[in-house]
């Protein structure tokens, strides 16, 4: 099966990374069929992308900007059997597109997501529990280890057949990270809404996680801080009030109540256990569990009451207008 490989970028900041992202998809043991650079509104970042890699597709973002437009840039344009996605911070091992095509073998298979490893600017934060590596984008403890069925993949490192966008639609451009400013939330869950509505649209539709397919993922010092960790609790919260309202809540929390229940509460205990051994960065652990879950609880009922009122005639507002508040930056 052919493969499109989609890097979605959007700011010469993460130059060195986005080099870094096109050499491990032009080393791969299996060659992709094409590699589509997706620009998010950057006419700069553009023409600096289409000289340095003139043997790429490299478009601007012909969609709303954020994520979820540059994504279905990349999907309109794919060719390949197969379209996978990878982040423009992330470097894929050599192995994985041969791994994703060997998931794929199966007919029964829709979507693969694969095994996500941080990459550590200044190394794993003592009080940074594995339990909570999605929000820096990784797989997580909690995650099946070995390959295994999944509600939805990480939109990091993910492979989608082509034929299903065509079927149910592209990403939502109402979720999903939009990075008109510096200030915006790191808002995401486009992949999770689109998974689900895979999944309810073609029952019996199998999406895979297979650790074969592996990625490292760029984690800068500055999401190595606490206040970062807290912050993407919230935002997420504020996401899965957005997926669950285009869902519903069955499907849209089914994953996260399980990982609530049984992974968290494991956590926990494991970071005491650790304190009491000597290890001081246990109970750091234990706590930052404790407010993670709580942050993004709280910013899960931010957004749910927020849609409600949003829904709702609003006093001083015109018949037909509503306040655009789901994500406002002073929300915390």
């Amino acid at each position: 099966m052919k493969i499109s490989v989609v890097v979605c970028v959007y700011t010469e900041d993460r130059w060195d990374d986005i080099r870094q992202a096109v050499w491990s998809v032009r080393a791969q043991g299996r060659p992709a069929h094409e590699l589509i650079v997706v620009v998010d509104h950057n006419p700069d970042l553009h023409v600096k992308l289409k000289s340095e890699y003139p043997d790429a597709i490299v478009v601007e973002n012909a969609y709303a900007r954020g994520l979820s437009g540059g994504k279905n840039t990349g999907v309109d344009l794919a060719t390949g059997d197969l379209v996978a996605f990878l982040d423009d911070d992330g470097v894929a091992d050599p192995g994985w597109l041969e791994a994703f095509a060997a998931c794929f073998a199966d007919p029964a298979v829709v979507a693969v997501g694969g095994l996500t490893t941080p990459l550590w600017a200044t190394g794993r934060p003592r009080w940074f529990p594995e339990e909570f590596d999605w929000t820096v984008g990784c797989t997580y403890r909690g995650m099946p280890a070995e390959r295994a069925p999944i509600r939805n993949p990480m939109g990091g490192n993910a492979c989608f057949l082509r034929s299903v966008f065509a079927e149910v639609g592209g990403f939502s451009s109402d979720i999903g990270r939009n990075v008109q400013g510096r200030r915006s939330r790191p808002l995401g869950c486009e992949e999770t809404e689109f998974s689900i509505r895979l999944g309810q649209r073609r029952p019996g539709s199998v999406l895979l996680f297979d650790p074969a397919a592996r990625i490292g993922h760029r984690v800068p010092a500055a999401r190595e801080r606490f206040a970062y960790f807290r912050s993407r609790c919230y935002a997420e919260g504020l996401s899965k009030a957005l997926v669950t309202s285009l869902v519903g809540t069955g499907d849209g929390l089914s994953s996260e109540r399980a990982h609530a229940l049984k992974a968290l509460p494991l956590g926990c205990l494991r970071g005491l256990r650790d304190a009491a051994r000597g290890d001081v960065g246990g109970l750091g652990r234990a706590v930052a569990i404790t407010v993670g879950l709580a942050w993004t609880a709280w910013g899960y009922a931010i957004g749910r009451a927020r849609l409600r009122t949003r829904r709702a005639p609003q006093p001083g507002l015109a018949a037909g207008e509503r306040r655009e508040q789901i994500d406002r930056p002073d929300a915390a």
